[in-house]
This record gives structure tokens, C-alpha cells and sequence, in this order.
């Protein structure tokens, strides 16, 4: 059988990670990688022993992974499917709804694969937790409760085009929300602060914030987010059922823990995504090579990121309302 091809676009952070994944993984090759930054894609061509190609040669992979910034993505995702290509794209496939929509009008008519980057899913921790919601061992889940804080605010330049905390960084809890509640969410209500950064506020953004959103059966799920967590990377999430509870804890440097006159201590959280999430971002691409070799259904898909967009976009107005947003997924 032939192994596939795929080209990275982008050699950004997110780029980096996925062209280095593709290249160690022997199921597939890395043919080029493309960058606006032709030192940038150099770089990264060189460390993953792939080449530098030009935009449009990175169409004639057999799929195309894209990394670049959000405002290209729903531009490369319909070239890409026009093309008859597989498409893995990072979250969001676009800031505007309509957009999305219309982008996945495209590849629905083109008959290709797309997958959006929600790499949380496939976290070992947090997939367990769904594995063991669905096995029945805390029955009917009830109240979900996501931790989500960054060690530190991204510079305002990064502020003014990622369209905002919702859009950007609770899109990923918006996901998880989803995917281990079991039921859509039907009302979204939010209230978020400038408590970080002033200049975060000052460019129309928030950088602190709670959501609660609620299914129609009247199951709960509590988001907390924040641009600040002096302790490290924070990422939790609690699953309260009928029968009891799951939890899924930070991960943190070493399990080394020490014990003296003055108590517990533990090393600290992973310092970011990168080392947080490295064994789920190598599960993800693994199931998008699944979906591509053994026909498996992609998941999550152009629909998954369209919802999480909707709800992104509802707790932005609840957050500027101050008043609950009805939504209908």
C-alpha cells in the first residue's frame, strides 16, 4: 500500500508539533512544509528532514494539515477539499459562523474528510474519563465541572486577532464540555473581567472568566478560565454523576512527591500545552491516519468545530449582556 503524503502549512508552535508528529510516524511521510516565513519553514523542513515547498505544492499531498493563522484557514480548507484533498485543520476553521458554514457547504459537496483540531479529546486522561462515563460507573452525569488556566497572558498583538478569550482558549472547555456531557447545550450564560492585563481590556478583550451552560435535560457544566495561573499550566476536570465522581488532575513535572514537618509537596504543573498535551496531539493524528487508511469516521469534524463556534460566540454576548443566550446546535 502506498503511505501516504502530507504537507504542514505553518511552522508557527502548533506547526511545529504537528510536522514533527508526522514525521516520526511510520504510517505516513512528510513531503514539504510550507511558511510565509521562508526561515521559519526552513527550520522546521530541515529538523523533521522534509523540504520547503510553495503553497501551491502543498495541495498535491494527499492530505493537508494546516497550522497557519485563523483568519487562512477556511481560505486552505476549501482549496484543499476542492482538490480532493484530506484536510486536518486547527481549531477554528473561522471567527464568523457564516463563514464556517459556508466553508463547510465546500467540503461537504467535495466529499473529503475534514478534522478539527480538538486535541483535548484525545488526551489519555480526559478520553478515560468519556470511556468511563459511557461504561455507567457514575450513572447519569450531572454537574461537569473544566479548570482551564494558561501560566501566563499572550502579548496584546496575539489579542487583536485571536477573536477573544471565548473564541480562542475556552473553545477547547467548550469541546470537552460536549464531548463528555453527552447532551448538547441549550442556554449559555457568562461573566469575564480584565483582571490580568490591563491592556487586554483596553484592546476589547477579557482575560478572566465563568461560564455555566445548561442542557435541556437540566444537566450543568462550569467553565474557568483564565490568562494567569502562577502555579502552572492548570488543567482540570471533575465529572459529578448519580453515583459518584470522576476526576482527572494536572499533570505535573515528576510524580516525586515530599513529605515534611511543613506538609505535602508535589513538583509543578507542566509550564504549557506543548509538554501538557504531547501524547494527545500524537493520539490525534493517529485517529485522523485511522480515518484516512481504515475508513473510520472523523471525529471531531467541521460540525464539531461549527458548534463549539456558536457556543464560543453565545458566551461572548451573555458576557457582554450579562444575560443568558439561548442556542439551538
Amino acid at each position: 500500500m502506498t503511505t501516504l503524503s502530507f504537507a504542514v502549512l505553518g511552522a508557527g508552535r502548533i506547526g511545529q508539533i504537528h510536522a514533527r508528529n508526522v514525521a516520526a510516524n511510520g504510517r505516513v511521510r512528510l513531503t514539504g512544509v510550507y511558511d510565509v516565513d521562508a526561515g521559519a519553514a526552513q527550520k522546521l523542513a530541515a529538523a523533521c528532514g522534509a523540504q520547503v515547498i510553495g503553497l501551491d505544492a502543498a495541495f498535491d499531498a494527499d492530505a493537508v494539515v494546516i497550522c497557519t493563522p485563523t483568519d487562512t484557514h477556511a481560505d486552505f480548507i476549501e482549496r484543499a477539499a476542492k482538490a480532493g484533498k484530506a484536510v486536518f485543520c486547527e481549531k477554528p476553521v473561522d471567527l464568523s459562523e457564516a463563514r464556517v458554514r459556508a466553508c463547510l457547504e465546500v467540503v461537504k459537496a467535495a466529499g473529503t474528510k475534514l478534522m478539527v483540531g480538538f486535541n483535548r479529546r484525545f488526551d489519555p486522561s480526559f478520553n478515560a474519563l468519556k470511556t468511563r462515563i459511557l461504561s455507567g460507573e457514575i450513572g447519569s452525569v450531572e454537574l461537569l465541572t473544566i479548570l482551564s488556566r494558561d501560566p501566563a497572558p499572550p502579548p496584546v498583538s496575539y489579542i487583536a486577532r485571536s477573536g477573544g478569550l471565548f473564541r480562542d482558549m475556552m473553545i477547547h472547555d467548550l469541546d470537552m464540555a460536549r464531548f463528555l456531557l453527552g447532551e448538547e447545550p441549550v442556554e449559555v450564560f457568562a461573566a469575564a473581567s480584565a483582571l490580568v492585563d490591563p491592556a487586554i481590556g483596553a484592546a476589547g478583550d477579557v482575560d478572566t472568566a465563568a461560564v455555566t451552560l445548561k442542557t435541556a435535560s437540566g444537566k450543568l457544566c462550569q467553565i474557568s478560565n483564565s490568562r494567569r495561573a502562577t502555579y502552572g499550566y492548570d488543567q482540570r476536570i471533575e465529572v459529578h454523576g448519580s453515583k459518584g465522581l470522576l476526576r482527572a488532575g494536572n499533570m505535573t513535572q515528576t510524580t516525586v512527591e515530599s513529605a515534611t514537618a511543613s506538609g505535602f509537596t508535589t513538583d509543578p504543573a507542566l509550564p504549557f500545552f506543548l509538554e501538557r498535551y504531547a501524547a494527545a496531539y500524537r493520539a490525534e493524528l493517529d485517529a485522523f491516519i485511522d480515518a484516512l487508511v481504515d475508513g473510520k469516521p472523523i471525529t471531531p469534524d467541521g460540525s464539531d468545530g461549527l458548534k463549539s463556534l456558536i457556543l464560543a460566540d453565545a458566551a461572548t454576548e451573555s458576557a457582554q449582556t450579562s444575560k443568558p443566550v439561548r442556542v439551538s446546535l
